[in-house]
């Protein structure tokens, strides 16, 4: 089967508008307990989206355990505190792409997001409705 690029493209920046979504509006209508995972689910989700851009001829598990490695990186890079990483992070940018504060549980959210976004590629990919010619 063959993917395609703009594909990947659009996804990515539909997984933005949801992550943005979840952080913003969400909040009032989500019960806690989602609320406080869904975000990092679709931002693992979205990793999982820019390295398929990224490595686009790679095999679906490959994309999967390098976005995994990637979100658990970040999120243990939590765990140090300097001041020129610090400021990075109480910007919006910088919280939304490097986080701000270590969470274990958020370990499991990335596994959910990565797992989701996989198992829909490879959902896609079976369905042969995929089948589009190389962007």
């Amino acid at each position: 089967m063959k993917r395609n690029r703009l594909f990947y493209g659009v996804l990515i920046l539909i997984s933005i508008g949801l992550g943005l979504f979840s952080r913003k509006i969400a909040n009032s209508y989500l019960p806690e307990l989602i609320n406080d995972y869904l975000g990092d689910a679709i931002w693992a989700g979205m990793i999982f989206l820019i390295f398929r851009f990224t490595f686009f001829y790679q095999d679906t598990r490959f994309i999967a355990i390098i976005s995994l490695v990637f979100c658990f990186l970040i999120e243990t890079s939590q765990l140090y505190h300097a001041p020129f990483i610090d400021s990075i992070r109480v910007t919006t940018l910088g919280s939304l792409v490097l986080g701000s504060g270590f969470l274990w549980s958020d370990f499991l959210a990335y596994y959910i997001g990565v797992h989701i976004a996989a198992t829909f590629e490879l959902y896609l990919l079976k369905r042969k409705q995929y089948n589009i010619a190389l962007a």
